[in-house]
């Protein structure tokens, strides 16, 4: 049973943020969703206009509103291009914990945040097993991008060509780090998020590879938590405390100059979303959440702000790479130019710009499995903008728009790599 005074409490947080919206129709230009269907009802605007009676339309068609606010890519588009200020993002995601302690979670979503996602021992433990028999399930289809089709999974999964769970996750091969800073005279926390420990491993690697070329001292603990967008966008605010917390734990009050990710959304989520939502998780939590936030880094910003990187011209020959800017990096933090700078120091690449790089790419968590036709559609459209662009690498800041990118790609048959950016840093050293 949801808490009913913790309800209340959002629905005047909400009533509060939803005045700002002026209905210039300004998020229109912007919002991928609604460049693909022109409904009033995809865009900011018109999803604002609906929760204006919020109370009233949860007793008169709360399935309906709830279809409405989860046909998001939480993509930030509207907010960065918003002259009004309006934070979307803050109202969209609350709208959707009102709804489900409303309406209440189904089996499937409580057995993955509040059964897994919430336990990192038991999550972990099940990823492993599951790792180890994925191949009884999936065949290979591009070594180049290493992504793997599965007609077994196609009922859930549809056509997608997927990036199979790494054979070794990064906790298992890492487990715990705590070095002093050395040259650099910095120390950082490092939080790889659940889809560079899990998937992409060598990202995680890259990472440290580059840390420890600087001399960056890195606090690694044991026992990381996802950091609860996830079950948040999925309304259920009980798993996502727990999370936030598990973190908090970890974290709060070590001695350490940053908190790096190399995850986008994990950036994102822990420098604005965590102090958005703090308002109920009482002052211990809130002062934690405050002094931890304000030292959450993406890795690309770190290395780049912190350690004054000079890159090197590019050797004849270098690789092609293009970028795609993340929502969660470009539009939620500003960082576009650090990535770029990051890939330029490796001298055997040299970056070339495709159209409209920072377009979402179609992701958006849990979006691409509950509206998958138009997901797929704004992805392929980035797919054709990397092709266009003539390069053999894509990178980008983001695992899950590695994973979505990887996916279009493959689809289409293109031999184009997906990197991350540290990885191609890691290559040169």
């Amino acid at each position: 049973m949801a808490d009913m005074q913790e309800l209340l409490r959002l629905l005047g947080e909400l009533d509060d943020q939803l005045v700002s919206c002026m209905r210039c129709g300004m998020c229109q230009a912007v919002c991928p969703i609604y460049s693909q269907t022109g409904r009033e009802g995809d865009v900011a605007r018109g999803k604002i206009a609906l929760l204006e009676g919020l109370a009233h339309e949860m007793v008169k068609d709360p399935q309906g509103v709830q279809d409405k606010v989860t046909r998001c890519l939480l993509c930030g588009s509207c907010a960065a291009n918003c002259p009004s200020g309006v934070k979307a993002l803050d109202i969209f995601l609350k709208a959707r914990v009102i709804l489900t302690g409303y309406l209440g979670m189904s089996r499937v979503k409580q057995l993955i945040f509040r059964g897994l996602l919430s336990k990192p021992g038991l999550f972990n433990t099940m990823l492993s097993v599951a790792s180890t028999f994925q191949g009884l399930f999936t065949t290979p289809v591009n070594d180049i991008i290493g992504s793997s089709c599965s007609k077994f999974l196609s009922p859930v999964l549809g056509d997608r060509h997927l990036m199979l769970l790494a054979r070794t996750p990064l906790h298992s091969e890492v487990p715990s780090l705590d070095t002093p800073a050395g040259a650099s005279g910095l120390k950082v926390a490092f939080f790889p998020g659940c889809l560079a420990d899990k998937i992409f491993p060598r990202v995680g690697h890259a990472v440290l590879k580059v840390l420890a070329h600087h001399g960056v001292g890195v606090y690694l603990p044991a026992g990381q938590a996802c950091c609860g967008i996830p079950a948040l966008s999925s309304g259920d605010k009980q798993s996502y405390d727990k999370l936030v917390r598990a973190n908090l734990d970890l974290f709060a009050g070590q001695d350490f100059d940053a908190l790096v990710t190399p995850c986008a959304t994990c950036t994102s989520t822990m420098k604005k979303i965590w102090p958005a939502m703090a308002a109920g998780m009482g002052a211990k939590d809130q002062q934690r959440i405050a002094e931890l936030s304000a030292k959450v880094m993406d890795i690309n910003a770190f290395v780049v702000d912190k350690l004054g990187l000079t890159p090197p011209e590019p050797k004849p020959g270098a690789k092609s790479v293009t970028v795609h800017d993340p929502c969660h990096l470009k539009k939620s933090l500003g960082i576009a130019a650090q990535p770029r700078t990051v890939l330029r120091m490796n001298p055997d690449y040299a970056v070339v710009e495709m159209n409209a790089s920072d377009a979402c790419c179609g992701c958006g968590g849990s979006f691409t499995l509950q509206h998958a036709e138009i997901s797929a559609t704004i992805g392929m459209q980035k797919r054709d903008n990397i092709v266009g662009a003539h390069a053999q690498v894509v990178a980008t800041g983001c695992p899950a728009c590695m994973l979505q990118i990887s996916d279009m790609l493959s689809r289409s048959g293109d031999q184009i790599a997906v990197r991350h950016p540290m990885e191609i840093y890691a290559e040169s050293l």
